[in-house]
């Protein structure tokens, strides 16, 4: 990272929960990049979790009572450091920030809100913006984890954001409508054996999936499901 005030190496790390073991850890993280790049290294920890964050925060000096030989001071960002921005205008003017700021408030009761705002905001960028709308997809399903904030995620890029036709959305429209199928299928009470279910979960083409869905409207079997793109009941194992 460049600065007015000189250059420094940024070490990014994300961190679930406390760990006694982890400011050693950081502490050789630093003196390594420090001996090897020999320019002055900042190490931010990310924390979704307030707790954690405190933790992590803390200054933690290394050698003997009475003699510091070394303190190590993270530079901190939790959820009480990123604003909540569930505005779609305000996120269009920051996307990266948006981003922060639907992992780092995941676990709370706004962060649907910041992830309607968001998708808003990616919806507004152009065709030319592709690659870049991308990233941002990926690094928000990363930093939503298995949260319940990640399912609502995948619903809009499924829906809202369905003209990306890049390999991630399309993964993720294809997740969507196998997890739709697979509810509709138990809903209508149809047995769907272990091999259906892998079928049905590994297919990565929405077309096919949506095409089985409107089969199950009204299939009695997972066979006539299948059957639909041309393979007969014996084969749809």
């Amino acid at each position: 990272m460049d600065t007015e005030d000189g250059s420094f190496l940024l070490a990014v790390e994300s961190q679930g929960r406390p760990a006694a073991d982890k400011p050693a850890s950081w502490a050789y993280y630093l003196s390594y990049v420090y001996a090897k790049y020999r320019i002055p290294p900042v190490l931010l920890v990310v924390c979704a979790d307030r707790g954690t964050a405190e933790w992590a925060a803390r200054q933690v000096d290394i050698g003997p009572r009475q003699w510091c030989s070394l303190s190590l001071r993270p530079l901190v960002l939790g959820p009480d450091d990123v604003p909540v921005i569930d505005s779609p205008d305000e996120a269009a003017r920051d996307i990266p920030l948006t981003v922060l700021s639907a992992a780092l408030h995941r676990r709370d009761p706004g962060a649907d809100a910041i992830l309607n705002a968001l998708a808003k905001a990616l919806k507004g960028l152009s065709a030319d913006d592709e690659n870049t709308a991308t990233t941002f997809i990926e690094l928000t399903e990363q930093g939503l984890g298995t949260t319940q904030a990640a399912e609502l995620w995948r619903h809009l890029m499924a829906v809202d954001l369905s003209f990306f036709q890049s390999q991630t959305a399309q993964q993720l429209r294809a997740e969507s409508r196998a997890k739709d199928l697979l509810l509709l299928l138990g809903h209508r009470g149809v047995e769907v054996s272990e091999e259906d279910r892998e079928r049905i979960v590994g297919c990565g083409d929405p077309d096919v999936l949506g095409l089985w869905f409107s089969k199950a409207l009204t299939a009695t079997s997972t066979a006539e499901v299948f059957a639909s793109d041309g393979e007969s009941g014996a084969d749809a194992g």
